[in-house]
């Protein structure tokens, strides 16, 4: 089964629980204002790896990871939902956690791609049709798919949520998003994540226009304060 991946880091300290392998996929179908891996889009570029190449890759790291795993990440992982089975069954043959980071808008085999996944980590873009058209360019249909699925299943969560100045630096949508999640069961953790321009060189080496031009970096100090409302 071959599939193709961006990048790797090894020893990911912030994408799930404990020290983990970190798995960024090639493909997503959202294209959000604030995204700073837009290298990650397009299919067919990247590595392209098997995945026992991969689960080889990962088990040489297999002892540092007691209180950790893998994460898979990207992109969107969900877009390469043959490969991403593969390797998830692989990997909890060899005991390891699994944890999703994704914002849910793949191409469908939720329940079976689940079924070996130990955490969701979800990207909220979102709560309401409008605004998420605005950040993504798509609507809520496939996420509101997957999340049916995922709570369903009865999954952990991880809830995170890019802040991004003069777009949802507010109260009113701190408060829509505290109510949006309490819907959701099992939520272990919510992060707010503040906007950067990491990403800003990347567009200019890839010809693309940066969306958020001139919009500056979110303030920790205000971040701070709506995490308040939570």
């Amino acid at each position: 089964m071959q599939g193709y991946i961006s990048s790797v880091e090894p020893m990911g300290l912030v994408d799930g629980p404990g020290l983990r392998y970190v798995v960024f996929m090639q493909g997503c179908k959202l294209r959000c204002l604030y995204c700073h891996n837009p290298e990650t889009w397009q299919m067919g570029k990247g590595q392209k790896i098997t995945t026992d190449e991969l689960l080889n890759k990962i088990l040489r790291y297999k002892n540092y990871y007691i209180k950790g795993g893998v994460t898979f990440s990207g992109g969107e992982p969900l877009i390469q939902k043959d490969f991403l089975i593969d390797i998830l069954k692989k990997c909890k043959a060899n005991n390891l956690h699994t944890a999703l980071d994704t914002a849910g808008v793949g191409t469908g085999d939720y329940e079976e791609i689940l079924k070996y996944v130990d955490l969701v980590i979800l990207d909220v873009k979102a709560t309401d049709e409008e605004s998420y058209l605005q950040i993504t360019s798509s609507n809520m249909d496939e996420f509101n798919k997957f999340l049916t699925v995922a709570k369903k299943l009865n999954k952990d969560f991880w809830i995170r949520s890019v802040i991004v100045p003069g777009l949802n630096d507010s109260k009113e949508y701190i408060l829509s998003l505290k109510e949006y999640i309490s819907k959701i069961p099992n939520v272990l953790k919510v992060e707010l994540l503040p906007y950067h321009l990491y990403g800003v060189d990347k567009y200019k080496e890839l010809n693309l226009k940066y969306p958020l031009d001139k919009v500056p970096p979110m303030d920790l100090d205000k971040l701070k304060e709506l995490e308040k409302y939570l």
